[in-house]
């Protein structure tokens, strides 16, 4: 078993034998995922739909009475979809191209929300006229497009969160949500012009391991709230968003830690007074479900004194690996290969510089690992098979497989 010492942190990073991946999927999930791998030509994205079942169960139990609105870019396979229906899920979409596949599923326009607060006011109006009701905004302009092209809509308005956003893997930065002064001013706007103020929503931040972030941004949301309603407006609910995380190299708390706190803080600041609840999770619902397999393309030196090898495989940043993206996310990596390990740049195939994954991080692998042999990429569910690019480098999108 390989260690690396990480600042004051030790991360497992390679682990002999199959020890490592079943320290995130069980023996009978791994033995599935192999055999089912065996005959596929990588790099190709497998999702355990029991394992999606098993986490939606977990959401529903640690959140009683929340609205689960499934985040559908986090994975829109027909499949992934088809399942979340049929467990009662509600659909968060960003477009109105995710609108029409989850009508097409069968999906009611009362179990979706238009969450994207950056829209056309003509997909506004398309999605109003398929039954869309429920929308998020978070200025003027799209207030006005809102009340002109969804009259009567319930609206959640979106607090800005980039201090407390600035914690997590993935920030959600300055782009989307407004201050709170705004924010009341867009909720009187909106009631002037006929919608129906229904909530404030909020994100912490994707893949965020720090609960307190929670607790800031739902104490900010009760301060709003009280404001409002000294303006004779009564806002009925809270999207807390997603923001739950995936195991990746550094495991987080079980779901129902973050359940338990969070129900605390909304206790804390709402008392018996508590609105509706809605939740958007896409990573944390899907994530840990995926597996990447890839195969090793290359592997080679700069230079004959180079402490450390290239290792190019057949799937990168554009074609899975987005979020590695200033190695952002860091994702546990396994390859059966025994024996000792040396330090690595893990790249991709495609010719752009951009495309190299980890270089500064210290990644590991087996110093007998080989051209053709295969890595494999795990909890890969979320923000892979989506993020992959149409055909840059001619390359396809990634296949993906629901079993």
């Amino acid at each position: 078993m390989a260690f690396l010492d990480f600042g004051p942190l030790h991360f497992l990073l390679f682990n002999k034998g199959k020890n490592m991946p079943l320290s995130y999927y069980s023996p009978a999930e791994w033995d599935k995922i192999l055999t089912f791998a065996a005959t596929r030509e990588t790099p190709f994205l497998v999702v355990l739909l029991d394992r999606v079942r098993q986490k939606f169960e977990e959401f529903r139990m640690g959140f009683p009475g929340a609205k689960i609105y499934y985040a559908v870019k986090a994975n829109p396979g027909d499949e992934l979809l088809a399942l979340l229906r049929d467990l009662g899920s509600y659909f968060d979409i960003a477009s109105i191209y995710e609108l029409d596949q989850v009508l097409a599923l069968g999906v009611a326009p009362d179990r979706v929300s238009f969450g994207n607060t950056i829209k056309k006011s003509r997909h506004i109006r398309e999605a109003y006229n398929k039954g869309v009701r429920l929308f998020a905004t978070d200025c003027e302009a799209d207030v006005r497009n809102l009340a002109r092209e969804a009259p009567g809509s319930r609206i959640f308005f979106r607090l800005l969160m980039d201090a407390v956003t600035s914690d997590s893997d993935w920030p959600l930065s300055r782009k989307f949500g407004c201050q709170p002064r705004m924010l009341t001013e867009l909720v009187s706007l909106a009631a002037d012009l006929g919608l129906d103020p229904h909530g404030i929503s909020f994100h912490v931040g994707s893949q965020q391991r720090e609960i307190p972030a929670w607790d800031a941004a739902i104490a900010q949301v009760h301060v709003l709230f009280e404001w409002m309603k000294g303006k004779n407006v009564h806002l009925k609910a809270i999207n807390m968003g997603g923001g739950f995380p995936a195991d990746y190299l550094i495991k987080s708390n079980a779901l129902s830690v973050y359940a338990e706190e969070i129900n605390r803080y909304l206790g804390s600041h709402f008392g018996d007074a508590l609105p509706e609840i809605y939740l958007e999770p896409g990573r944390g619902l899907v994530g840990d479900a995926g597996v990447l397999a890839s195969e090793v393309v290359l592997i080679s030196k700069k230079s004959k004194t180079d402490l450390k090898r290239w290792v190019y495989t057949d799937v990168g940043v554009f074609n899975g690996l987005m979020e590695t993206i200033d190695e952002s996310i860091k994702y546990p990596v396994y390859t059966g290969k025994e024996g000792e390990t040396g330090d690595v740049i893990i790249a991709g195939p495609t010719c752009d510089s951009l495309d190299i994954i980890y270089e500064h991080f210290k990644y590991q692998l087996p110093l007998s690992l080989a051209i053709g042999d295969r890595i494999y990429w795990l909890s890969t569910g979320a923000y892979t098979a989506s993020y992959s690019s149409v055909e840059f480098n001619g390359f396809p999108p990634l296949t993906t497989y629901y079993l």
